[in-house]
């Protein structure tokens, strides 16, 4: 082996000794309460014949895009789209990435400059501490939801600062004190954003337009891959910040636009979220039937959401895969999420509740982590 494979051997054979090794596993028949499929797009019937249909309606369209957006891959039906996506969350304009993780990275790489600041939620996204890290601006974090923290850092902000924030965290599921937030920041004459993913679906068009608070909001982002079932993301903002993106956001920029098919399929989604009322409604009957029926506490605790987001803390890498090997054993499709994912000692399972989950499902469910935790 050459020095540089020895090297990656050693750091892999690290991960193995101390149980934080990742691997793929294939899809599976478990009942699902792991996918983040919120409203059941992704396995929709209805939403792939529409999909098909939209295709169908554009003969002409092309299996690939051909190039980037800025070259040869712009189409008339992605500005059109982004027109539609930007008037039903209530922004001024928008601008498609091909991912969650490419728009915060361009959208954060690309704001702040040099003598700028950015500050994170310490449990923000990954992709949106990497887009602060490819910045040239000065970064802190503060304490999670604390809003003394955050205006402990905003008093150290220089130059333009943006303040970073997800509406509901991916891993912990809870959602943050938004309009507390947005008051400080407007008191220092920060700029919000707020990161939407997990968001849409069990509230419709987000929680910022739930509060009607996108006026005062810098950028929202969006995805397409969680509740709509699809793939892709957009930046929610201002028609300057739109024209801004175009130009100086490289993993716009630099990058082979969505295909038709893609964009299609965004397209249909969210005309079938217009009518996915009972969707939505099965969704928090289903977490109000979860936590109900759920006895965790004390040492395995329970997090505190409302969101379709429900995780239980076991503490330790081993215990977390042992409460997801039982489950998984019973049918349960859920997974341990480990350290380094997520910070050493707060290790757990995450279970993604679903509208499709009926409620023997979700009881078997509770039926099973409760004897677990009790047995301990």
């Amino acid at each position: 082996m050459t020095a540089a494979e020895i090297y990656l051997k050693t750091r892999l054979n690290e991960r193995q000794s101390s149980g934080t090794y990742r691997r793929l596993k294939p899809e599976n028949d478990l009942i699902d309460f792991c996918s983040n499929d919120y409203l059941g797009f992704a396995r929709s019937a209805t939403l792939k014949s529409n999909i098909e249909q939209e295709v169908q309606n554009h003969p002409h369209s092309f299996n690939g895009s051909t190039g980037s957006r800025l070259l040869s891959g712009n189409l008339q039906y992605a500005e059109d789209l982004e027109k539609t996506i930007a008037v039903y969350h209530q922004y001024q304009a928008g601008l498609l990435f091909n991912s969650g993780y490419d728009a915060n990275l361009g959208l954060l790489s690309s704001l702040a400059q040099r003598g700028d600041t950015i500050i994170l939620d310490e449990l923000i996204h990954a992709s949106a501490i990497d887009g602060a890290r490819l910045s040239y601006a000065n970064r802190y974090s503060f304490k999670h939801n604390d809003t003394e923290s955050l205006e402990a850092k905003l008093k150290l902000a220089k130059g333009n600062c943006y303040v970073v924030i997800e509406s509901v965290y991916s891993m912990d599921g809870d959602t943050p004190p938004l309009l507390d937030i947005l008051h400080i920041t407007e008191k220092y004459g920060a700029n919000l954003i707020v990161d939407e993913a997990h968001a849409v679906g069990l509230y419709p068009a987000g929680l910022v337009a739930g509060l009607g608070l996108q006026k005062r909001i810098f950028a929202s982002i969006v995805t397409f891959g969680k509740a709509l079932g699809g793939h892709g993301a957009i930046v929610l903002g201002s028609e300057i910040l739109r024209q801004y993106l175009i130009n100086f956001a490289r993993p716009f920029i630099y990058t082979t636009a969505a295909s038709f098919h893609q964009l299609a399929s965004v397209k249909m989604a969210y005309q079938l979220l217009n009518s996915a009322e009972q969707e939505v409604i099965d969704l928090k009957n289903n977490i109000k039937l979860f936590k109900e029926q759920i006895t965790s506490k004390g040492t395995y605790p329970l997090l505190n959401s409302d969101s379709p987001i429900q995780c239980i803390v076991l503490g330790s890498n081993d215990k977390a895969r042992g409460m997801a090997n039982t489950l998984q054993n019973r049918g349960l499709d859920v997974r341990a999420i480990l350290s380094p994912t997520v910070a050493a000692g707060t290790e757990r399972i995450r279970i993604c509740l679903h509208s499709f989950n009926t409620s023997d499902d979700i009881i078997k469910l509770t039926d099973t982590i409760n004897q677990f935790i009790n047995a301990r």
